[in-house]
């Protein structure tokens, strides 16, 4: 007798069909939530994300769209869909509801190829090509895709060279990360790494400066000067930067706050940290 069989001997045969029929969807549910997961990152969803999907090279493979009147930018996007010969498959709106891990899908979702990340080399090699000081941001174990999706978005509009991640306990490119980015995710480079702290020790033998955003910061981020190749480290949403990075980081710096709560949104402090080191750099 096996475990499973032997912790059920005591029920009688409807109580033990009831039993294994509850553990099979058990299990089965478990397999579905994996593959639902797996699938998100092949979907990009929301009008303004699938409008820059498609402005970009990124491969598509079809596209769905609610079927009913077709109005406003959904008809940009079937004129963009035609233009790149994009299969367009219209759909009971039900259908877009089920795939949807937004649930903000505006009547329209792309499936592509699974996002291609990009290596640390390359985000250097970018900074390069553009005869600029490489300027990256490090994200520490972040959790919420809305946080990375802001930002990249922010990112792209400060000239950040790349994002570098690490390839467990973060957040990588979903559905949600698309449509937070509001399509920026196309011009952003991200790299997955397998251990963030050597990364960092790569970067620094590079002569980039990292500076990790933490509220014990041994200086306030309008007075530090950015100038020069460098990175930025933001931190997990709860618990911030862990210990053993922050130790790997040149600097700590302090965002200035005056109200009750201590702490701030990531991608808000990822946000107000990119934006002095383009203020400095617009500056120089």
């Amino acid at each position: 007798m096996t475990k499973s069989e032997n912790k059920y001997k005591h029920l009688t045969r409807k109580q033990k069909y009831f039993a294994d029929s509850v553990n099979k969807g058990h299990d089965e549910r478990n397999n579905n939530e994996e593959n639902y997961i797996k699938q998100r990152e092949d979907l990009v969803e929301g009008r303004n994300a699938v409008i820059e999907l498609l402005k970009s090279n990124k491969t598509i493979e079809q596209l769905f769209i609610a079927n009913g009147k077709m109005e406003g930018s959904i008809n940009k996007i079937l004129g963009l869909a035609k233009d790149k010969g994009v299969i367009v498959k219209e759909v009971d709106r039900k259908k877009l509801d089920l795939m949807s891990e937004t649930k903000a899908h505006q009547g329209v979702i792309a499936q592509i190829t699974p996002f291609k990340y990009s290596t640390v080399d390359e985000i250097l090699n970018y900074a390069k090509q553009k005869d600029e000081d490489p300027f990256i941001v490090i994200l520490d174990e972040l959790e919420d895709p809305h946080n990375l999706g802001s930002i990249v978005r922010t990112a792209e509009l400060c000239g950040v060279h790349g994002i570098i991640i690490p390839k467990r306990r973060n957040v990588g490119v979903t559905a949600t990360v698309y449509k937070a980015s509001v399509g920026a995710i196309e011009y952003v480079k991200i790299a997955k790494v397998t251990n963030v702290n050597s990364t960092i020790d790569e970067l620094k033998a590079k002569n980039i400066w990292v500076y990790g955003a933490d509220i014990n910061g041994e200086e306030y981020s309008y007075d530090t000067n950015f100038n020069g190749a460098c990175a930025i480290v933001i931190g997990n949403e709860g618990k911030g930067i862990s210990k053993l990075t922050k130790n790997k980081c040149d600097k700590l710096v302090k965002i200035p706050m005056i109200g009750k709560i201590n702490s701030l949104n990531a991608s808000v402090a990822g946000g107000i940290m990119m934006y002095e080191v383009l203020k400095g750099r617009i500056k120089k």
